[in-house]
C-alpha cells in the first residue's frame, strides 16, 4: 500500500516534466520561427528600399526593425537605423544608389552667386584680382595657382579633406568689367563670370557667378552640405580684407593684367593695352593743359 502513492507520485511529477518540456520546445521554435519571418520580411524590405522603392528613410526603418528583431536593444537599433539613412542619403546624392540612378543623365551643377563691395575703385579691385598667383597668400583653401599663358591657369585648392586640380580658360575678360572663364578637372570643375561695379569711385561692389560640377565622393559630399557657397563666401573676405589691408595703401604698385580676350583669343596683350592707356593718359593732359590756357 505504501509502493502505490509513491510510484503515482513519481509518474505525475515525469508527466509534469515533459509537458513543461515539450511546452518550451514548442515557444522556441515558434519564436525562432518568427524571428526568420521578420528577418526574412525585412531583408526583402532593406533590398527594396536601397534599390530605389522607398529611398533612404525606410531603409533606415527596415534596418531598425531587423535590429530589434535580432535581440538588439531599442538605443542600439535606433542608431543603426539612424547611420544606415545617412549612408542611403549620400548613397543618392554621389548618385550610386535610390533615386540617383534614375537621373543619372541628368547635369548636376550647383549654382553660386555672391557679391561683397571693397573700398577702392573698380580698377584697383579689378588689378588685384588678376593677379592669380597671389590667392594662395591670403585665401585659405586655394593653395597653387600657375599660369599657363594670358588666357590659361592652372589651380590646385583643397576640398574637405583632398586636395583638387583643374584648368581654367578665360574665354571672355575685358579690363574692370568682367572676365569669364570655363574650366576641367578630373574631380570636378568651375566655370564663371567675375565682374566689377563702380558704386562710387572709391567703391566697387564685386559680384561672383558659378557654376559649380561636382565629381566624385568628396564633392558631392560637400554639394550636399553647401559647402563650396559658404567657401566662395569666406575667399571674398579674405580677397577684401588683403585689398583693403595691402593694396589700398599703394595702388599704383598692383599691376593687373590689362589685356584683352574674346571668344578665347587674346585680342589686346598686355604691353599693347599699356601703352595705348599711357597714350590715352597723355591726351587728357594735353586736353587739360589747352583749356587752361585757352582760359
Amino acid at each position: 500500500m505504501s509502493k502505490t502513492p509513491k510510484t503515482g507520485g513519481t509518474t505525475s511529477g515525469r508527466l509534469a516534466s515533459a509537458v513543461q518540456n515539450l511546452a518550451g520546445a514548442a515557444t522556441e521554435r515558434a519564436l525562432t520561427a518568427v524571428s526568420e519571418r521578420v528577418g526574412a520580411a525585412t531583408g526583402r524590405l532593406t533590398e527594396y528600399a536601397t534599390q530605389g522603392g522607398g529611398g533612404p528613410d525606410l531603409a533606415a526603418a527596415a534596418t531598425g526593425v531587423q535590429k530589434l528583431a535580432g535581440g538588439s536593444s531599442p538605443m542600439k537599433a535606433g542608431l543603426a537605423a539612424g547611420l544606415t539613412g545617412a549612408k542611403e542619403k549620400i548613397k543618392a546624392a554621389v548618385g550610386k544608389g535610390g533615386q540617383g540612378s534614375k537621373d543619372k543623365g541628368k547635369i548636376k551643377i550647383t549654382n553660386i552667386i555672391e557679391s561683397i563691395d571693397v573700398g577702392v575703385p573698380a580698377r584697383v579691385a579689378y588689378n588685384q584680382w588678376t593677379q592669380y598667383e597671389d590667392f594662395p597668400s591670403f585665401m585659405k583653401k586655394v593653395e597653387d595657382v600657375g599660369r599657363d599663358g594670358d588666357e590659361k591657369t592652372t589651380w590646385k585648392a583643397q576640398v574637405l579633406w583632398s586636395h583638387r586640380t583643374w584648368e581654367a580658360t578665360v574665354v571672355e575678360q575685358v579690363p574692370d568689367e568682367r572676365i569669364v572663364w570655363k574650366s576641367k578637372g578630373e574631380k570636378g570643375h568651375v566655370d564663371g563670370t567675375v565682374s566689377f561695379h563702380e558704386l562710387t569711385p572709391d567703391l566697387t561692389r564685386i559680384l561672383v557667378v558659378l557654376e559649380y560640377h561636382p565629381q566624385g565622393f568628396f564633392e558631392h559630399t560637400g554639394n550636399l552640405w553647401r559647402a563650396q557657397g559658404r567657401r566662395v563666401r569666406l575667399e571674398l573676405k579674405h580677397f577684401v580684407r588683403h585689398v583693403m589691408t595691402r593694396a589700398v595703401l599703394d595702388p599704383d604698385q598692383v599691376e593687373g593684367w590689362r589685356g584683352e580676350i574674346r571668344d578665347g583669343e587674346v585680342v589686346r596683350d598686355h604691353e599693347t593695352a599699356l601703352a595705348e592707356e599711357r597714350d590715352d593718359r597723355g591726351d587728357e593732359r594735353q586736353e587739360d593743359r589747352d583749356e587752361r590756357a585757352a582760359k
